[in-house]
């Protein structure tokens, strides 16, 4: 099982970047190998809050659609993963609450793989990063 974060879906459906390509393929490699793919409600709202800064609404959709076609299920963010959140960020200083949320999703459902191309999520042990 592989957590697709944010950025996967924003490099995939934005303007032309240096990560968008490799997006797209290792995207492409996971779903013909048929690995289980989740996400986070986080993330979804990651999205919207970027893409809203930044005045790019038109690309929230397209985020969202692109997520929906891929991912098997997206995991609720409640008071649980909340508090796991809060025990991530305290346990790894420096750890952005962004990363830590989502380490804490992965804990609570046993993932520990995670396509993202923020380098934050390797600091915390047993959770190896796709890129």
């Amino acid at each position: 099982m592989v957590f697709i974060d944010s950025n996967i879906a924003m490099y995939l459906v934005g303007a032309a970047h240096p990560n968008k390509v490799d997006a797209q393929r290792r995207l492409e490699q996971l779903v013909a190998d048929r690995v289980r793919l989740v996400t986070d409600a986080e993330v979804m709202n990651e999205i919207l809050h970027r893409y809203v800064a930044l005045e790019r609404k038109g690309y929230i959709q397209a985020a969202f659609d692109l997520l929906q076609a891929v991912v098997d299920e997206v995991l609720p963010v409640d008071r649980t993963t909340v508090e796991g959140a809060k025990q991530v960020v305290l346990q790894y200083p420096g750890l952005t609450v962004r990363v830590a949320m989502h380490v804490a999703a992965m804990q609570r459902h046993g993932i520990e793989q995670v396509f993202s191309f923020d380098p934050g999520f390797e600091r915390v042990p047993r959770i190896l990063r796709l890129r």
